[in-house]
């Protein structure tokens, strides 16, 4: 098998682990990195040929840019203190326990190597919380919070990384020239992602066609990305911004083709993306296993330790965190997304794991230092690195659907429901509205006015059918069946048209491009 064969591999895994985790109710990205543990195993899969300066910026802007289309600007600012709490706060705190527990344990470790572990181990993935807590059904807010702190925490952490590594390649280290790189690379990293977000969003304008739009976001993110870090920036900051402001200013709600053609594609590319990702975590166990032969018993002993310190330190962050947050959430007027019980805490703690971050930056530790002598103790440090990630991610992975359905901690869907329902009321006002000022300028047969009006009230009945008993009960009961009568048959005959487009792509002397996009207007029509 080559590197080609293997790639194929990996992609096909990425789609067939998505059905199959569902019905095994397993996070895909567990079940790739199993994947990629099993081939690792196997004589006649070669070892990964990709180098590690690579793996951040081939991997991370596209899966960090369709983790952000799932949120916004303001979610984020609803949960900036349990997010800026997690993300940078448990982050420095984690590197700093690492970092003397190994400077402790592991013999010879310097503490520049030590914070250079810690920092790579400390940030959660947000791939892999992201895609755990969405497939469990938990709390909203958790989500939220777990989303926010999986892509703030990777900029802490790899500058933090950058500047341990940095220290010990040239044999120095001044705290404040790290806080300045620190503020510096915020800076950049804003105000590139900023710039890019503004001149994308009026790219996108000017170009109008979906296939080129499309074509444009996923180009973005990695010019935010390698222009930030060319500028010495967080990458991964610039990266953020520039998909929030995209996601705030870039939404056009007449451009239906756009959005839904956007969707579909991202859709694809962080299922692929994040499956390639993950089986490359599982194949990299062939150099943990090189690093430790003839040393099982102390690597391991010290990999576990490390684990430990990881698993323990953020539970016992997470605990006065959160009653700190609840302390000052309870203080302002309105209710922010915060955990509300023991029990949310719990989940929020064993969803801690460790991905594609780690990987990369372990493995793009370098080799040497300034002089030409070897990097200290990196066998050691590869090694722990890929021991957190392998317990994080395989065993909390494998048993939090378990710790969610023993705590039983379920979404808020009454609370969902009813703000679906209450946007289905505004969005059939405002369609009322609307038609009021189309007869105030033209003058509507009554018949038609009021035909109109039944169809506005009808688009907030397809958002939430419970809307219709609400009014008028009975009546509107016989509404909803009839509208769902009238839905059916619709999607029929569309059912029809499509069948017949589609027979004609394959008649003599029929040019394909039109029957594509005849389809393309009668596969929006559907979803209307």
């Amino acid at each position: 098998m080559d590197q080609l064969a293997l790639l194929f591999v990996l992609l096909l895994g990425a789609v067939v682990s998505v059905p199959v985790g569902d019905r095994l109710r397993l996070p895909a990205p567990v079940l790739m990195t199993l994947l990629g543990i099993v081939l690792a195993v196997l004589e006649f899969v070669p070892e990964v040929a990709v180098p590690p300066e690579l793996i951040l910026p081939l991997l991370l802007p596209p899966l960090l840019y369709a983790a952000v289309r799932r949120t916004s600007w303001r979610q984020f600012a609803a949960n900036v203190r349990p997010i800026l709490l997690l993300a940078v706060a448990l982050v420095l705190v984690t590197t700093a326990c690492v970092a003397a527990v190994a400077h402790t344990i592991v013999p010879g470790l310097s503490i520049g190597a030590a914070v250079v572990l810690g920092a790579l181990v400390a940030p959660p993935d947000p791939v892999a919380a992201t895609a755990v807590a969405g497939q469990l059904g938990l709390p909203r807010r958790l989500v939220s919070i777990l989303e926010g702190e999986g892509l703030f925490n990777d900029v802490t952490a790899i500058v933090l990384y950058n500047v341990a590594v940095a220290a010990v390649v040239s044999g120095t280290f001044s705290p404040w020239g790290a806080g300045l790189d620190l503020v510096l690379s915020a800076v950049v990293a804003l105000g590139v992602g900023l710039a890019l977000g503004w001149g994308a969003n009026r790219l996108l304008g000017m170009l109008g066609e979906p296939t080129l739009q499309i074509g444009l976001t996923l180009l973005v993110p990695y010019a935010s990305y390698l222009l930030s870090e060319e500028l010495h920036g967080s990458g991964v900051l610039a990266v953020l911004v520039t998909a929030l402001f995209l996601a705030e200013y870039a939404t056009d709600a007449d451009d239906v083709m756009a959005r839904f053609a956007g969707h579909t594609f991202w859709d694809v590319v962080d299922t692929l993306v994040t499956g390639v990702a993950f089986g490359l975590i599982g194949l990299e166990l062939h150099n943990a296993i090189r690093t430790a032969q003839g040393r099982w018993a102390d690597m391991l002993g010290w990999a576990g330790t490390v684990v430990g310190v990881v698993i323990a330190v953020r539970l016992l962050w997470l605990l006065p965190a959160t009653w700190l947050t609840k302390r000052l959430h309870a203080r302002r007027d309105y209710d922010e997304e915060i955990p509300t019980s023991w029990r949310e805490t719990v989940i929020m703690w064993w969803s801690g794991m460790r991905g594609v971050a780690s990987v990369a930056l372990a493995l793009a530790v370098p080799l040497g230092v300034d002089g030409g002598a070897p990097f200290p103790d990196r066998d050691e440090i590869v090694f722990i690195a890929f021991g957190v990630i392998m317990a994080t991610l395989v065993v909390q992975g494998l048993t939090l659907p378990t710790l969610v359905r023993l705590l039983g901690v379920r979404s808020d869907s009454a609370r969902e429901e009813a703000f679906e329902k209450e946007l289905a009321v505004r969005a059939a006002k405002a369609a009322k509205r609307r038609l009021r000022e189309i007869e105030q300028v033209e003058e509507l047969p009554e018949e038609l006015s009021e035909q109109m009006l039944r169809r506005a009230f009808d688009i907030g009945v397809r958002i939430s059918p419970d809307l219709g008993e609400e009014e008028r009960r009975e009546a509107q009961q016989q509404r909803v069946r009839r509208l769902k009568r009238v839905r059916r048959i619709q999607g029929e005959m569309l059912s029809a048209a499509r069948h017949e487009v589609l027979a004609a792509r394959s008649e003599p002397g029929t040019d394909p491009e039109v029957v594509d996009r005849v389809l393309r207007h009668l596969d929006v029509r559907s979803l209307r």
